[in-house]
């Protein structure tokens, strides 16, 4: 069986500070998935790159393997700190176990959990219209929320 640590090795390899490993994954019969990102995104040609520069490393005749190498996609949830730190002034999607996600703008990430910054309409006393009210949310990563950029076709 194909480590785990030996497909981490020869990503980091080829991999320059602004692009970082998201996961991992081996399953049974060495099918090996890799998912990559950057601090900018990544395009095909990166994913091509590690691609290759794994299999040119590893032997199919001792051992065969199937490999995919892909970006950690835009309606994936985060798994990683980094991945929060990417987003820092950008709308995201946040889930906690089965409640209603909440939608706003990333604004503070540290080793606890994260800020969300939301915007709603409510009503205020003695007013007739809505009013737009600003919060700032705190999470916790011990609380397991679920992560994910906020696409709007606005």
């Amino acid at each position: 069986m194909i480590k785990k640590e030996l497909i981490e090795k020869l990503i980091s390899e080829i991999l320059t500070d602004e692009y970082f490993i998201v996961e991992v994954t081996i399953k049974t019969g060495n099918s090996i998935e890799v998912v990559i990102d950057g601090d900018n995104g990544i395009n095909i040609q990166k994913c091509v790159d590690v691609s290759r520069h794994i299999e040119q490393h590893l032997d199919r005749e001792s051992e065969d393997f199937e490999l995919n190498v892909s970006s950690a996609g835009l309606g994936n949830p985060f798994k990683i700190y980094r991945q929060y730190l990417k987003n820092i002034g950008k709308n995201v999607e946040v889930r906690l176990n089965n409640e209603k996600p909440v939608t706003g703008t990333l604004v503070k990430v540290d080793a606890e959990g994260f800020d969300l910054e939301t915007t709603t309409l409510e009503k205020q006393e003695g007013k007739s219209k809505k009013v737009e009210v600003v919060k700032t949310l705190r999470f916790n990563f011990e609380n397991n929320p679920e992560v994910r950029n906020s696409i709007s076709f606005k």
